[in-house]
């Protein structure tokens, strides 16, 4: 009479935890094995109950059966203490379990990863071969320090808050060498290494130090460049993109930008509908702008396959001359990109990235190798 009650308990007992199994949803998790589809099922399988029993009986010391306990599935709070399979991390909202931490961890045990900081730039220091007894008017001088621009120099020399070896300099055009002492408000003053920048310009910054109407400038773009104070070298427009040099040396910026000099430029031009082969020859040959007549030293289709993007080289420094000469003919510029400058590319630099010259790119650009 005993067994017949303890074998109704039993079928029961895993009766029940059977139909707890399938009302959730049929999922598995892991290696779970898979319970019978009738409870009745537990009958005919003496060997599986007496395990049970056996198991039951070494850990609880009951002739009772426990249900087997489920595993925890996803959205159940697990305890904070620290028991259960799962350690007792905390979710997301701080009551326990993440459901969307993939490795089943709290988030207590998961790895933090680690930021990787940017190191900074390291600035390359270039050879001067720079006689110091070498004279130098006094406000290139103190342009050159970095202290103003040569305009404004000239202003506080005649202010007289300059003075060379101990005397007070208010005489312009005055020449000082290298080797003499230079105070500015009672404050000594030496020459800045010279730093060169090459930066591919992106659309919307002004090619300026500085603008009355707050609008973003390119030295935004290279502030962490250098301590010195560098400067642009020409201008590029707030809508023309590409290559532009940065630099502290007052004479190689006058040699780049000099029209004597007439070093190369080439744009890539994106225009609101094909060229006609006409008009690119009128290019070559030469147009009359306001001031003056100008002419393309080359000009080509980019590729067959779009009339509508032409290369240009020129040598003028003019003002927006490649937009105007355009214009002229009757075409509206959509995309200006100046891909080439005095020898230097934008090659390997992103829209908006800069980077220094190399000594041998600034030994080249001293000596006037690029055309």
């Amino acid at each position: 009479m005993g067994t017949n009650n303890e074998d109704s308990r039993e079928k029961n007992i895993y009766g029940n935890a059977n139909n707890e199994r399938h009302s959730s949803s049929n999922r598995s998790y892991g290696n779970e094995r898979r319970l019978p589809q009738d409870s009745n099922d537990y009958a005919e399988r003496p060997s599986q109950s007496s395990f049970r029993e056996s198991q039951d009986n070494t850990e609880n010391g009951s002739g009772m059966h426990a249900p087997r306990k489920r595993r925890p599935r996803v959205g159940d709070r697990i305890a904070q203490s620290g028991s259960g399979p799962y350690g007792g991390g905390k979710r997301h909202d701080g009551k326990g379990y993440d459901p969307r931490n993939k490795s089943g961890m709290g988030g207590n045990n998961q790895k933090k990863k680690k930021i990787k900081k940017k190191k900074p730039f390291k600035q390359v220091k270039y050879k001067e071969n720079a006689d110091p007894n070498a004279p130098i008017r006094l406000n290139k001088y103190l342009a050159n320090a970095g202290v103003c621009s040569r305009r404004e120099a000239d202003e506080f020399i005649q202010a007289g808050v300059v003075k060379v070896n101990g005397e007070v300099i208010t005489e312009l055009g005055t020449k000082i060498t290298r080797a003499d002492e230079v105070m500015f408000h009672d404050q000594p003053i030496r020459l800045e290494s010279k730093v060169y920048v090459l930066l591919n310009k992106p659309k919307g910054f002004v090619t300026t130090t500085d603008d009355p109407e707050n609008r973003k400038t390119v030295m935004e773009l290279v502030k962490s460049a250098c301590s010195e104070r560098i400067y642009p070298v020409g201008r590029l427009d707030r809508a023309t993109t590409g290559v532009l040099l940065l630099t502290n040396d007052g004479d190689l910026a006058s040699k780049l930008t000099h029209p004597k000099y007439e070093k190369r430029k080439i744009y890539q031009v994106w225009l609101d509908k094909p060229v006609a082969m006409e008009h690119m020859q009128a290019m070559a040959d030469g147009i009359d702008l306001e001031d003056g007549e100008i002419h393309a030293d080359a000009i080509s289709y980019v590729s067959e396959e779009d009339l509508a993007q032409v290369g240009v080289e020129i040598h003028s420094g003019r003002n927006r001359v490649v937009r105007r000469m355009f214009e002229k003919l009757g075409y509206r510029v959509l995309k200006l990109d100046r891909v080439y400058f005095a020898g230097l590319t934008k090659k390997g630099l992103s829209r908006g990235r800069w980077r220094y010259l190399t000594e041998q790119e600034v030994n080249m650009l001293r000596m006037g190798a690029f055309d």
